[in-house]
């Protein structure tokens, strides 16, 4: 045997070195797996949402979050295209913009509640996102859905809060991103 042949795989992943830790390898591997064979067979068990909301276990030794994250964005858009393809060929595409239409107006609605009090709030001694970010990238949401202001899909993936006192309920808000994710992806 040469030693290329007792050597692991090469993944598509870069691996975290030292204190840094990044996603579970065989956990990312298995869910990928999956994914794979749920895309191939072309109508498997997983969605566009079920890779949105994939987590894994961080680990020292893991897979660069950055770069799982990116291909996990490029799964989601593959699943998401797939099944607007489908629903446009069954029902015709009339069908799948209403229902935008409707998911957007679903999310106009809720954001135009007052600056500071678009979600509930955590209570005093409980951490929850910080109001003002969280305000921020709501007002971006609601210019792309209004106005037609650039927003991908891809930078609301990434929205990144930091934590406060008595801030936005997390759930809520995460909720409300995936709501927008959707509406993105179903326009494309």
């Amino acid at each position: 045997m040469t030693e290329n042949e007792t050597a692991e795989p090469r993944s598509a992943f870069s691996v975290t070195e030292g204190r840094v830790r990044g996603y579970h390898r065989a956990a990312v591997d298995t869910f990928l797996a999956a994914a794979r064979e749920s895309f191939e067979q072309d109508g498997g068990e997983l969605t566009a949402t079920d890779i949105r909301v994939a987590s894994f276990p961080l680990v020292k030794g893991g897979y660069d979050i950055s770069e799982v994250d990116a291909a996990l964005g490029r799964i989601e858009d593959a699943f998401s295209a797939r099944q607007r393809e489908r629903v446009v060929k069954e029902e015709g595409v009339e069908p799948w913009i209403i229902a935008a239409r409707d998911d957007a107006q679903v999310i106009l609605d809720h954001l135009a509640r007052p600056r500071r009090h678009k979600f509930a709030r955590t209570g005093w001694l409980t951490f929850g996102y910080r109001v003002d970010e969280v305000d921020h990238v709501a007002g971006r949401i609601v210019r792309y859905l209004r106005d037609g202001d650039a927003l991908s899909a891809e930078q609301l993936r990434s929205a990144a809060f930091r934590m406060q006192r008595g801030g936005y309920r997390e759930e809520q808000v995460d909720a409300l991103l995936d709501a927008a994710i959707d509406v993105i992806l179903a326009v494309r």
